[in-house]
């Protein structure tokens, strides 16, 4: 056999019934002969589109990895060329395009396996022979170059730390090749042994910017999941002096530094969770007080004068990832006690710190936000009453402090502390409302002619907004107050405050139409001015913010929604804002689209309690009109118009605390809201929808990972799902998807999962495994059981697809069960489409374990009957799997089928054989063949 070259796709005879697809290929080898690679890649992928046989799969895949290759996008090649060996183990041209993506990507050691396959199969092929001796030599080069990498990490940092070298082109390769280096566990502990923390530290204390990211990042691959020399590192260099770094003005540099302790952290914690023993032991006695040591650092980091506020804010972030439980499964909260006892006073410094005018403490936009993310963290770690006492206390005490004796300025800082405590454990901030004075110094600081001091104000009074108690109070006291701010005062700042805090308290109804604060129309015509706040782009981002916040509350009013949605210019505006700098903005931009899509929980309430609720004089909600499902669909469309997916895919993508749990579950509402109608699915798709749903159904709340989850199942029911979640992310796709599954979630989630892993069962047994290895089988055969006829069957279905594996076939031989039994009696019964599901999987099966074939009859005396009933069906899909059960059965033994000739199968046989030439007319012709062949039938004069 002849290879042909690196990248030529190879032509294939045509067959009958796949001319489109004979067609599409050839296109694509004329077009890839032409040099045009990317319309030979869309022609081959439109082929695998269509019906394509695994023949015809496994050649499109191969030449779509030839058309990669050409392209330099070697990771697609690899995968392209995987999946034409998944079809055809033994396919040369595949393993050998496999190789070259592999050596490319500088994975030799796996290249070289393909290449020796290669040459295996076609020892005299001189192609295979050359690129086995190329690969070899790169190989023995590279051990040759790891054996030298002690004098090359020498030379690298005497280029880096020489200073007649500074800023050459060769400190700059040297800078790159330590990184490169350290990403090798070999590679780093050739550094780390060659005194290499000592000679980073050089590289830091230069205080030149590139070198300070070299040694940072060459630090990250010593530390990596690796605890000894994580504790060395922080030995050596001093855990101040690294946490330190994250306090410099160079965002760069902080950020480098702020990876670089999160590595710290985790190969920290992994060592308290493992509990190293030996070697490890020996130089670890308690990794948990180096833990305590970084924290600690950390903490006092938070009110170290003189740190960046980007410093300050990526501590916060480290504390955040590194300080409360990863579950609430696990008992021991002590690091999350520890933190409140030595830091809390700490962060709620940070908390309550102005950004303008600056204190003493330099801060951002974002580091309030920040500290009420991490306060409320700490709180919900808390595990008793005590727990929670203790925390009320150490707050009450903080705020106290400075609210009494400390003049003005003190109050300020209380006040804002309060602010910090509403936005993230209310229950604390609730309480510290009650403190005396605290409320009434709120509203009398709303009317000071200082804009520093409304401004503290005028916040705290809107986060006190929150509960409907004290909403009421406002209502009472406060509405005539902010009414005034914002028709009287001259500065922006304020009156967009001012206007919030009206929003909110207008929205106090939620989206009950019967229940509103303010007169008809009011909420109409704030919405429109914080639109207009909105669009005026001559606002800083931080004051635009506020805008978003009124939006959130006003658009409960699905009149606000309707006229939201036809404002171009203000959806513009608010998806440029998610994608600001200004993160705290993220969860007001998904309260509005949660509200402007309904995506919040709704349930329609029951007739005859609303009758009994009338008659008692019980308050009744009412839904607004608007809110109906068509105006909702309309208004996701328009959503959708504006380019909404696009936007939440960046929300998505932002690393900051901000993005909490509860801002991911809002926004899971809303691709699920997207989703809904099968012709939007592509829309989202083609925007980045099905990517950025994976990171939401892996984490956050239950409900938001259920509802990312449901919206992933949609589009891996209507899409392909190997376009969809493309490479690796297909994989990914399938715990989320068997997390549907679950007894706690409804009949539609059950069914919807069930019928997207019967679409990536069908896809590739690598899929089949990780299906098989989340432990899906179990539950899939439970609602195999289910009386709901649709979850019954789509369950069918998966089992069928699932079938197609080796451990799947053992649990059907496996002695002692009704597996088998079920399939049997599935496929006579009544529902034509659990008739096809059943009866194919017992067609496969019987094809991949024979000695399946002589337990059909003991299962149901009702097999027979059963059998003949598929081969008398008028649907042509049933007769073809009963026909090919029967062959198998007929094959497989001959007292099975001395017992079907016995029976009218025979006649039904005889039938079949002689219609037009079709599958079934071939499998019922083979079974009488095989029966004459065992003597059981003898063919009449013509033949037959």
């Amino acid at each position: 056999m002849t290879v042909s070259g690196p990248g030529t796709p190879e032509p294939r005879p045509a067959t009958s019934g796949a001319s489109s697809v004979e067609q599409l290929r050839k296109e694509g080898n004329e077009l890839f002969k032409c040099g045009d690679y990317e319309g030979a890649l869309g022609a081959y992928t439109q082929a695998l589109g269509l019906d394509a046989t695994p023949q015809d799969q496994a050649i499109l895949h191969r030449n779509r990895a030839a058309c990669h290759l050409k392209l330099e996008d070697y990771d697609k090649a690899e995968t392209e060329a995987s999946k034409a060996i998944e079809k055809d183990g033994g396919d040369v041209k595949a393993l050998y395009r496999r190789s070259q993506a592999l050596e490319k990507l500088g994975r030799l050691d796996q290249a070289v396996l393909d290449l020796q396959r290669c040459v295996s199969l076609e020892p005299k092929n001189k192609v295979f022979q050359e690129a086995l001796r190329n690969i070899g030599g790169q190989i023995q080069e590279k051990v040759r170059y790891m054996s030298s990498t002690d004098a090359k990490v020498e030379q690298m940092f005497q280029i880096l730390l020489d200073p007649e070298e500074k800023g050459t082109e060769k400190k700059q390769k040297a800078s790159q090749n330590l990184v490169v280096l350290a990403r090798e566990d070999a590679g780093a502990e050739k550094i780390f042994r060659s005194n290499g923390v000592q000679l980073l530290q050089r590289l830091l204390d230069t205080g030149e910017t590139d070198l300070m990211l070299a040694a940072l990042r060459t630090l990250v691959g010593i530390c990596c999941e690796h605890q000894s020399r994580t504790v060395a590192t922080l030995s050596i260099l001093g855990t101040w002096r690294v946490v330190s770094i994250l306090g410099v003005e160079n965002q760069a540099v902080s950020l480098a530094a702020c990876h670089l302790l999160q590595v710290m952290f985790d190969a920290l914690k992994e060592g308290v969770k493992k509990g190293f023993q030996g070697k490890e032991g020996a130089i670890i006695v308690d990794p948990a007080r180096e833990l305590k040591v970084l924290i600690s650092n950390l903490l006092d980091l938070l009110t170290e004068v003189g740190v960046s506020g980007q410093g300050r804010d990526n501590a916060l972030t480290l504390l955040i990832k590194a300080v409360p439980r990863k579950s609430l499964k696990d008992p021991n909260n002590s690091l999350t006690l520890w933190v409140i006892d030595q830091g809390l006073k700490k962060i709620l410094e940070v908390g309550g710190s102005l950004q303008d005018p600056p204190g003493e403490l330099a801060v951002t936009a974002n580091s309030r936000m920040s500290a009420s993310i991490l306060l409320s963290k700490l709180f919900d770690d808390l595990k008793c009453d005590a727990e929670r006492e203790n925390f009320h206390r150490l707050c009450e005490n903080y705020i106290k402090s400075w609210f009494e004796g400390q003049g003005l300025a003190g109050k300020l800082r209380a006040i804002q502390t309060v602010s910090c405590l509403l936005q993230g454990p209310c229950d604390a901030g609730n309480r510290a409302l009650e403190l005396s004075g605290v409320m009434e110094s709120v509203i009398a600081l709303c009317a000071s002619e200082q804009e520093e001091e409304q401004l503290v104000a005028v916040e705290a009074l809107i986060h006190a907004a929150g509960k409907a108690k004290r909403a009421s109070f406002i209502t009472a006291n406060g509405v005539s107050l902010l009414k005034d701010l914002y028709k009287r005062s001259e500065k922006d700042s304020i009156r967009i405050r001012a206007l919030v805090g009206l929003c909110k308290l207008g929205s106090a109804g939620g989206t009950d139409f019967s229940m509103k604060q303010f007169a008809e129309g009011s909420t109409l015509k704030l919405a429109k001015q914080c639109r207009k706040w909105l669009c005026n782009d001559q606002i800083d981002a931080g004051t635009r913010r506020w805008a978003v916040e009124g939006l959130a509350y006003l658009t409960f009013d699905a009149d606000v929604k309707e006229e939201f949605v036809e404002d171009a210019a203000a959806l513009k505006a608010l998806f440029q804002l998610s994608r600001s700098e200004e993160r705290s903005v993220l969860f007001a931009v998904a309260s509005a689209l949660v509200n402007c899509t309904n995506s919040y929980d709704y349930e329609e309430p029951d007739p005859k309690m609303v009758e009994l609720a009338k008659y008692a004089k019980q308050h009744v909600p009412e839904q607004h009109p608007k809110d109906k499902p068509s105006f909702v669909r309309a208004r996701v469309k328009k959503l959708l118009a504006a380019g909404v997916v696009s936007a939440m895919v960046c929300m998505v993508k932002t690393e900051s605390p901000v993005l909490t749990s509860s801002c991911r579950e809002l926004l899971s509402r809303v691709f699920l809201a997207l989703v809904e109608e099968v012709e939007d699915r592509g829309t989202v798709v083609a925007q980045g929808g099905g990517r950025a749903l994976i990171p939401l159904a892996l984490e956050g709340t239950d409900v938001g990972q259920t509802k990312a989850a449901q919206a992933l199942a949609k589009l891996t029911i209507t899409s392909n799902p190997e376009m969809t979640f493309p490479g690796e992310r297909i994989y990914e796709v399938v715990r989320p998807l068997v997390s549907l599954l679950h007894l706690n979630c409804s009949g539609l989630q059950n069914f919807e999962a069930l019928m997207a892993l019967t679409n990536l069962a069908g896809i590739s047994e690598r899929l089949r495994q990780k299906i098989l290895k989340e432990k899906a089988v179990p539950m899939i055969e439970g609602y195999m059981f289910e009386e709901h006829e649709m979850i019954r069957r789509a369950a069918t279905e998966c089992m069928c697809n699932l079938a197609m594996s080796k451990e799947v076939q053992d649990l059907f031989e496996a002695q002692g069960n009704d597996r088998l039994k079920l399939l049997v009696l599935y496929s006579g019964e009544d529902d034509e489409l659990l008739q096809r599901a059943a009866a194919g999987g017992l067609a496969m099966l019987t094809s991949m374990r024979p000695t399946l074939c002589s337990r059909i009859p003991q299962v149901t005396t009702h097999w027979l009957e059963i059998l003949q009933a598929l081969l008398l069906s008028s649907n042509q899909e049933l007769q073809h799997r009963g026909a090919v059960v029967v062959l198998n059965m007929v094959e497989a033994s001959r007292q099975i089928a001395s017992t079907l000739m016995e029976s009218e199968m025979m006649e039904i046989l005889s039938v079949l054989a002689k219609g037009d030439q079709s599958p079934v007319t071939r499998a019922a012709a083979a079974c009488l063949d095989k029966a004459v062949e065992y003597g059981l039938i003898q063919p009449n004069q013509d033949g037959e």
